[in-house]
């Protein structure tokens, strides 16, 4: 785990210092503070905690606006019986635009994580994972936005028996859209997930799930927003889920 931080901190702070050499027209490092009460604890398709409410609070640390970013995410379950499966997420990650005000424009963002189940030993349960995101803006009609994203998971050591078959790739085709309630803005989203081995050498390679979302968010108090958000998943691959799951979450956060 020590290590895995240490490369965290080495990435940010490349980031860091190609974003001083480059000049920024924001001096400041926006830092995001947010609460999630989640219904369920849905992980591409996974439902981990069973019928258990989550808690997952997050700070979002924004370098001065060049895309450079890192984050911690924790996740626990409500209630007893899963405390092997807590975790502190540790990312580190760039997003940034290509040829913006074009119906060819790409948005795309990379990002790095380290996932820390930390009441087990971190050497024979930790995983990391490689994430590329690409959404495009203006390729469809009617203010529909298309997206792509692809994540590669692996364990942090591969000799240990029970993570041997746990890793794999898994892609995302998405589609969303927002429309607008009087002054109310709903975001509307779907999306259709390919496993391909991802997270468990059981796992079948095939179209595992469906999603459909909305959401929409309210600001409080100046920087201080809450979210609220309802998703349906349709289960496709019973290696992966056997049942439809129906879920919400409750956001709240605060940027400076």
């Amino acid at each position: 785990m020590r290590k895995a931080l240490i490369l965290a901190i080495g990435i940010c702070m490349i980031g860091l210092l190609s974003a001083q050499a480059a000049g920024s027209a924001d001096p400041r490092i926006g830092v995001t503070i947010d609460y999630t009460f989640a219904s369920k604890y849905m992980w591409h398709g996974f439902n981990l905690y069973g019928s258990k409410t989550a808690s997952q609070p997050s700070i979002d640390l924004d370098f001065w606006q060049t895309g450079f970013g890192a984050m911690i995410w924790h996740s626990r379950a409500n209630d007893g019986g899963f405390r092997n499966f807590e975790e502190n997420d540790y990312i580190v990650y760039y997003g940034n635009s290509l040829f913006s005000d074009t119906p060819l424009a790409i948005n795309y963002n990379f990002s790095w994580l380290y996932y820390d189940y930390y009441d087990n030993s971190s050497r024979d349960v930790d995983l990391q994972e490689f994430i590329m995101g690409f959404s495009f803006p203006n390729l469809l009609p009617g203010g529909v936005t298309a997206s792509y994203s692809t994540g590669l998971l692996w364990p942090t050591r591969s000799s240990v028996p029970g993570l041997k078959n746990i890793g794999g790739w898994v892609h995302v085709f998405g589609l969303s859209r927002d429309v607008a309630v009087g002054e109310q803005v709903f975001s509307l989203m779907t999306d259709l997930t390919y496993n391909d081995g991802y997270a468990g050498g059981a796992v079948d390679h095939d179209w595992s799930h469906a999603t459909f979302g909305v959401s929409t968010s309210f600001t409080l108090w100046k920087n201080f927003t809450f979210t609220p958000a309802l998703y349906q998943q349709k289960s496709m691959d019973d290696s992966v889920n056997t049942h439809d799951d129906l879920w919400t979450s409750l956001s709240f956060a605060y940027r400076f």
